[in-house]
């Protein structure tokens, strides 16, 4: 019987709840037999996940999630099978870690104008890997009694749209995924759902793009047969997974639940021995 995959898993790396370790662990327990670990501007824990999964039977794919500026809005790509140990890979994270503190402190310094008196440090705090970010804002306004809830500090402040957004800076589609190519990766557009128009499509298409990502909690049964003809139509790939966080989005039960099977890596692989 062929076994599943889950490709889009986020670690204390960047925001999600969960080590490489635990992560391991529970995609052991809910029967995974390949993930790809796809932290937000980070392999930090890509080694460290691969060598714990070597060791209790769970394939892990080098992974990583990273974002990308369209007419003004954010889009996401995943990066799949990169040499995570790429020197200009390595380089533009660390570009994009200081963006990330810097946007953090932007973040705080609105807060602050709005008389809530956060500092950087209490951010820092909830930080155990690479990539600082809104997750870690949200949990200091909790921790700190200025939000009821992770949610709330969202919706409240620092959301999209909210009185202390600040939009990061981000680079264009077209060197997002120059960089994935060039660590040898594929790269695919993470979770489209509803927004992503066919001018988007066919720039990232011209641009390299490899695949999308069909399966995703987001996405609807209607949804998932429009990116699968659209992956059809134009000899993309397909990829999936839970955007798993650990939980403290809510995601529990998605885990497990959502994902692709490990014939569709095979076909991943395959194209990268065409290429």
């Amino acid at each position: 019987m062929a076994g599943k995959a889950d490709l889009h898993i986020h670690s204390t790396y960047s925001d999600g709840a969960l080590s490489p370790s635990e992560l391991i662990d529970r995609a052991k327990n809910v029967g995974l037999s390949v993930i790809s670990l796809t932290d937000h501007d980070s392999v930090g824990g890509v080694e460290e996940a691969i060598a714990i999964g070597d060791k209790k039977g769970v394939e892990v794919i080098a992974g990583i999630e990273l974002s990308a500026c369209f007419n003004g809005s954010e889009i996401h790509l995943l990066g799949y099978f990169m040499d995570h140990t790429n020197k200009e890979l390595i380089d533009s994270l660390a570009g994009f870690q200081e963006e990330r503190m810097k946007r953090a402190m932007r973040i705080v310094g609105k807060l602050n104008k709005m008389n809530i008196p956060l500092d950087i440090d209490s951010v820092l705090e909830q930080v155990r890997g690479d990539s600082v970010g809104r997750p870690h804002i949200a949990n200091a306004l909790v921790n700190e009694g200025h939000a009821d809830s992770y949610h709330q500090a969202f919706t409240k402040y620092i959301g999209n749209g909210r009185p202390a957004y600040e939009q990061k800076r981000n680079f264009s589609p077209e060197d997002t995924i120059q960089l994935i190519n060039k660590a040898g990766g594929l790269s695919f557009l993470a979770h489209p759902g509803r927004s992503v128009g066919e001018d988007l499509l066919l720039r990232l298409i011209k641009a390299g793009l490899d695949g999308i990502e069909v399966i995703h909690p987001h996405h609807s049964p209607e949804l998932v047969q429009y990116y699968r003809g659209i992956v059809g139509e134009y000899f993309l790939l397909e990829s999936g997974g839970s955007d798993f966080h650990g939980g403290q989005k809510g995601d529990d039960g998605t885990f497990g639940q959502f994902g692709i099977p490990t014939s569709t890596v095979e076909i991943m692989r395959r194209r990268l021995l065409s290429n």
